[in-house]
């Protein structure tokens, strides 16, 4: 809870990973995936309940064995390829609303994220309090900078991305942000629902490259192990 508010926590992880085969419980540096994100919620000061999302018995046994609340299975019209995050969260909400659970913000984790701290969760949290937006969406620097990007036309010549004078240079370029997948948070008003767009919180809560990436390769597994050995050799 934050200034009277409840705060609910959703870390979706639904079965049936193609790219990487059970990628939500995945090992990686001696933990399974799910369980960086159910001790980064659990150390967060105002997430009053964290629960996980998902269709799939391995990953609800490997959740609850490292702590994880799984207080339902989704239904597996809901974690289809083809299926939307925010189906996934409003089935969740409207569940814990017919058992007796009513919060006023939600805060949605991807389980992908492994780096995020539980204080990157509570920063965001404050900053959202402090402004006048409702919603919130953490983002870090791109590496690649859209002024030097280029689309191909049909006729093979090619078309700037940005109508930016790319001859500027690179110390000068704008800085441009991704979504990284590790916080975004909404609140719970009769504007939320199925046509809610996570990604497109108003305001931004920037986050550092190394508590960003995003696992959709086995390279970026890779990173996340890089970083966690920097992490270990520091201590």
């Amino acid at each position: 809870m934050y200034k009277g508010k409840k705060i609910l926590g959703i870390i979706p992880a639904r079965g049936g990973s193609k790219g990487i085969p059970s990628k939500n419980i995945i090992e990686i540096y001696g933990k399974p995936l799910i369980q960086y994100s159910i001790e980064c919620a659990k150390s967060s000061k105002y997430l009053d309940r964290t629960i996980i999302s998902t269709d799939d018995l391995e990953i609800k046994e490997v959740a609850e064995r490292f702590g994880g609340d799984v207080p339902f299975m989704r239904p597996e019209e809901l974690a289809q390829d083809t299926s939307k995050t925010i189906d996934a969260v409003v089935h969740a909400i409207n569940w814990l609303k017919e058992h007796g659970e009513e919060y006023d913000y939600l805060a949605l984790l991807q389980n992908t994220v492994p780096l995020r701290k539980g204080w990157h969760i509570d920063e965001a949290i404050e900053k959202l309090f402090e402004s006048d937006e409702k919603s919130l969406v953490s983002v870090t620097e791109v590496d690649e900078n859209p002024v030097l990007m280029r689309t191909i036309n049909e006729d093979g010549t090619v078309k700037n991305l940005l109508s930016l004078n790319s001859t500027m240079r690179r110390q000068d370029f704008p800085k441009f942000y991704r979504v990284n997948g590790a916080i975004y948070i909404q609140e719970l008003n009769e504007n939320f629902g199925l046509e809610t767009s996570l990604n497109d919180g108003r305001l931004a809560y920037i986050m550092n490259e190394k508590y960003s990436v995003d696992i959709d390769t086995y390279l970026d597994i890779k990173k996340i192990e890089y970083y966690l050995d920097q992490e270990l050799k520091r201590k």
